[in-house]
């Protein structure tokens, strides 16, 4: 009689001969394809030569890739000075491809940073944008804010040490306006609450809102001395000129509610630009798309911060990118940052990141990219590769990192090598067989 231990065995058998046989076949017809770029074996995944033309990636180069490097044994890394997170960009010979790490659920351990730090750098990213959340330490009055999971002071200086190592560009991101439930869920900060049910917001109009948030981007400006960029957040400012005191404000202001954001918004700019000479501010767009280039102009933030452009759709209007490209320019900035995602973008419980849709997505930033020559007053400082952990604080996880981790390599590298040519069909790379083109 068949125990049922040896039923279990049969089936695992049966499962490691499936994956044999797939692999084989996958091998196969990874041989008979024509390579269309000039590129090392297993390149992919190391600083390799120059590539030639546009590069065609199949999938299971990505894949065998990866495991092939998951499965390397660890090497003692060599000692580094602790202190510094900026390093030069010498890496790109364009714009910033920045990987953005959202800490607010399941935040990496400073041990996994030791792993994946390396391979973004290996795949082509310049810098990290930490979006700390309550994972910061935050201590003296704002030590309530600190999740039990929080990095230490110790950590922090590691990961910079990290980023160093990586010749990784470390922009810290507090948010500052909207996105604020990990401080506004405290009883202590009810009465900061721009609607008072909901944590979300913050009441710009209450003196202790800007001293509060001051406090946060002081103690995390501290703690990165050499940062270059600092990034403030200020998307989804959700249920604005709800409170008393902001229709009290708008009754005042015919009311105009994007005068309003950005009065705080520009107050927050000009105290980090006043902080430390030299860095520059950085800000989500959403909130300045329906105020008009002259209101923006009037209250001085285009000499303060660059605007992120962001969209994570698989089918973008490239148009309507280029639509606010126009606008931001009309507004004075001169330079704006674009943001994709490679995880976190498309279902608020997503658990396995779609390839396809985010590589669409990235085809069609590659495109908007290649139109920057329309606007020769506008600099494009970077793009941010997003990968959400959650929507928002208190809403469950995406997709963890761990496995997002092949489609940002995906991402990194096609923004690095691919090239969309002004007449190619989105989802191709230049001139490619449909049957080469990576998708899932």
């Amino acid at each position: 009689m068949v125990t049922k231990r040896q039923a279990l065995r049969a089936v695992a058998l049966c499962l490691v001969l499936v994956a044999a046989v797939k692999l084989l076949l996958s091998e196969y017809r990874t041989e008979r394809k024509q390579k269309l770029a000039i590129v090392d074996p297993g390149s992919f995944w190391h600083q390799g030569p120059k590539v030639k033309e546009a590069v065609t990636v199949h999938k299971s180069e990505v894949l065998n890739s990866f495991f092939n490097w998951a499965q390397k044994p660890e090497v003692p890394e060599p000692p580094v000075e602790k202190g510094a997170d900026t390093a030069p960009l010498e890496t790109s010979k364009g714009p910033a491809r920045i990987v953005h790490l959202d800490l607010k659920g399941a935040a990496p351990k400073v041990k996994y940073m030791k792993q994946i730090f390396p391979l973004f750098s290996s795949l082509g990213a310049d810098g990290v944008l930490l979006e700390y959340e309550d994972m910061f330490p935050y201590h003296g009055n704002l030590t309530i804010l600190r999740s039990p999971y929080a990095y230490s002071m110790e950590d922090i200086e590691e990961i910079k040490s990290l980023a160093k190592l990586n010749k990784l560009e470390l922009i810290p991101l507090v948010q500052v306006f909207g996105h604020l439930e990990f401080v506004l869920k405290h009883e202590r900060y009810f009465h900061l609450r721009e609607v008072r049910a909901f944590p979300n917001s913050l009441n710009p109009h209450h003196p202790g809102s800007v001293a509060l948030v001051k406090d946060m981007v002081s103690q995390v400006m501290d703690c990165h001395p050499d940062a270059r960029w600092f990034h403030m957040g200020a998307d989804e400012v959700r249920g604005l000129g709800e409170s008393q005191d902001s229709k009290n404000w708008l009754h005042s202001n015919k009311g105009d509610v994007g005068k309003m954001f950005l009065n705080h918004a520009v107050s927050l700019a000009r105290f980090i630009t006043e902080r430390r000479s030299g860095v520059r501010v950085i800000l989500w767009d959403d909130m300045l798309r329906k105020i008009s280039p002259a209101t923006i102009k009037e209250s001085g933030l285009q000499d303060l911060a660059s605007p992120t452009i962001w969209n994570y759709l698989k089918k973008m209007d490239t148009d309507g990118i280029g639509t606010l490209i126009s606008r931001y320019h009309e507004a004075g900035f001169k330079g704006v940052w674009f943001a994709s995602a490679f995880k976190g973008g498309t279902g608020i419980d997503q658990r396995w990141t779609p390839l396809d849709y985010q590589l669409q997505n990235h085809l069609s930033w590659i495109k908007v990219m290649n139109s920057m020559t329309k606007y020769p007053s506008v600099t494009l400082h970077g793009i941010l590769l997003t990968g959400w952990q959650r929507f928002e604080h208190h809403t469950v996880l995406c997709e963890l990192l761990p496995v997002g981790i092949p489609s940002l390599a995906m991402c990194l590298q096609s923004l690095k090598h691919g090239k969309c040519l002004g007449n190619c069909k989105i989802g191709t790379f230049s001139a490619v067989d449909e049957g080469d083109t990576f998708t899932s």
